[in-house]
């Protein structure tokens, strides 16, 4: 089967892409290269011995959407992570955000109904919680108002998604509601490789490790928290990966057309800033000079996963140590350095 993955050189994509290669599927990616860099296609080839198909294309770009979707024949389904993902820098350019990831969306689907596609996997977030009165949080927990533009772009979606369903009966979506990705893959030839100054933290702990950023910023130790700071569910982007083809797997294989599932993608188990800083540098026998600042606009306090639904529905749990995902992301960050 031939699956389109937009984003799929970035983070989550290039090791879904992974992922999917390993499976037997057929993939052909679509990535501007905004926040990505084209010699990933080649560190994919490395890992699974076939390099995917490439497409250099802005799915905002309805047309050139198309044609690429056209160029490929007929595609079975899509994985769609193409969309700005930073919580603070969407506050500062809340516009960008909205006309990038909901515009994107629009463009996706409209090209997708055009060319009979009708299968779509959904990178969302547990931002669309916003703060939860009741952790942990479950897929039927109440949506809230978004605390940052990113968050609101993830619901809108998700909505626009939906509708779509509706008015297109033979759609089928599965919408991954993931927590907090980290990591890099066991081989270190594909990880997190943001451009600029980190806006995730652990990319951000690993380049004070080796030395490329002075001292990291934690942002707030005044937080309902037991050490002051925000809490997560860190979530190894391998296993993550993983989930994206079981969620595929379902939905073509139980024939979903007219319906959409939603699963929380998390271990289960919420870790605080300050634990993960500490169990990195015990891990990796590394310092990593650190301050506290002030609180981040956008940021919530404490969040992380039921994840019943995900285990007992696509049959996927988080297995990898978190040890060996701190390990490997180090592992990433000192072979990117030379």
């Amino acid at each position: 089967m031939k699956i389109l993955v937009t984003g799929g050189l970035g983070y989550i994509g290039s090791h879904t892409v992974v992922e999917l290669q390993n499976e037997g599927f057929d993939v052909v990616i679509v990535d501007n290269l905004s926040n990505s860099e084209i010699s990933v296609l080649d560190r994919i080839e490395a890992i699974t011995g076939k390099k995917p198909a490439f497409e250099n294309c802005d799915v905002c770009n309805t047309e050139a959407l198309r044609n690429c979707f056209e160029t490929h024949g007929k595609i079975d389904a899509v994985i769609h992570f193409a969309a700005y993902k930073a919580v603070g820098e969407s506050v500062e350019n809340s516009l960008n955000y909205y006309k990038n990831n909901v515009g994107g969306m629009i463009s996706l689907l409209e090209v997708m109904k055009t060319c009979g596609t009708e299968h779509l996997v959904f990178s969302s977030s547990c931002t669309v919680y916003g703060q939860p009165d009741v952790l942990p949080v479950t897929e039927l927990s109440p949506l809230k108002k978004a605390e940052s533009p990113y968050g609101n772009t993830k619901a809108m979606c998700e909505d626009i998604i939906r509708d779509a369903i509706i008015s297109y009966k033979s759609f089928s979506a599965n919408l991954l509601r993931y927590f907090n990705p980290i990591g890099a893959h066991p081989s270190a030839l594909i990880g997190e490789l943001p451009k600029g100054i980190p806006n995730n933290l652990l990319p951000f702990v690993t380049q004070t490790a080796v030395g490329l950023r002075k001292e990291l910023s934690v942002f707030g130790d005044d937080y309902n928290t037991p050490d002051g700071s925000c809490i997560r569910d860190y979530i190894y982007v391998v296993d993550l990966a993983k989930a994206h083809v079981c969620a595929l797997k379902r939905m073509i294989n139980i024939a979903q057309n007219g319906n959409c599932e939603v699963f929380n993608v998390g271990t289960g188990n919420g870790v605080s800033v300050l634990e993960i800083l500490n169990e990195f540098m015990k891990a990796n026998g590394v310092n990593v000079p650190y301050k506290i600042v002030g609180r981040r606009s956008g940021d919530i306090e404490k969040v992380w996963a039921d994840t019943t639904k995900v285990n007992e529905v696509l049959g996927w749990k988080a297995q990898t140590p978190f040890i060996e995902v701190l390990q490997s992301a180090w592992r990433w960050e000192k072979k990117i350095r030379g």
